[in-house]
């Protein structure tokens, strides 16, 4: 009872978290979303019995969210003095955030410690069942869909250069490197001889 009363809880909070981080106007309001969703899906793999895939997606993806917000306050061109400024008027929203994963927490406490992950070993079995979870998603992923976590990773690659082409601003009167004009010149472009008179000495006009 309890099991199936969390799981409904936490893919509700899931969904309309996913559709605030999407609606919402204020990126730092999107972030808070964000984080709410990825520790409530998370809560979701533990209730499957996938601890693992739970604390990847809670220690990689929500400590990534900080670089995420980096991008698009990047992006954005967002002024951080008034971001700091405005902190206060985010703390009701970071409040209730936080009581809902401090609620989701516990509520996927107390069903772990009535054995409700347990009951994930009724689902179709693994093909050595005395494997760990992670050995057994890493035969899986590795084996049966290799080429489709190849493909992901080259998406999320060229997502990664998107976004920094994208973030990239060059500043105006700043040397920069022309490589192509170095390994073009010739011996007439990189030096020149002056024929200076004997104990006269080089004088700064010679050297333009």
């Amino acid at each position: 009872m309890l099991q199936g009363i969390a799981f409904y809880v936490l893919a509700a909070v899931t969904v309309i978290g996913g559709l605030l981080v999407v609606t919402a106007r204020n990126p730092v309001h999107s972030v808070l979303w964000l984080i709410l969703t990825f520790f409530s899906a998370a809560g979701l793999f533990v209730l499957l019995g996938a601890e693992f895939l739970a604390m990847l997606l809670v220690v990689v993806y929500v400590g990534a969210v900080a670089v995420l917000f980096l991008f698009v306050v990047m992006m954005l061109d967002v002024d951080f003095v008034r971001l700091r400024e405005g902190f206060a008027k985010y703390l009701p929203l970071a409040v209730i955030v936080a009581g809902v994963l401090l609620a989701e927490m516990v509520m996927i406490s107390l069903v772990v410690a009535q054995g409700g992950a347990a009951a994930a070993s009724t689902g179709p079995a693994t093909p050595n069942p005395d494997a760990t979870n992670v050995e057994a998603l890493g035969r899986v992923l590795y084996t049966d869909y290799v080429y489709i976590f190849q493909a992901a990773g080259i998406v999320l690659l060229i997502a990664m250069i998107g976004a920094i082409v994208l973030t990239l601003r060059h500043k105006p009167n700043v040397k920069r490197q022309d490589v192509g004009r170095q390994v073009g010149r010739d011996r007439n472009k990189a030096m020149e001889i002056k024929s200076v008179p004997t104990g006269t000495g080089v004088k700064p006009e010679d050297l333009v």
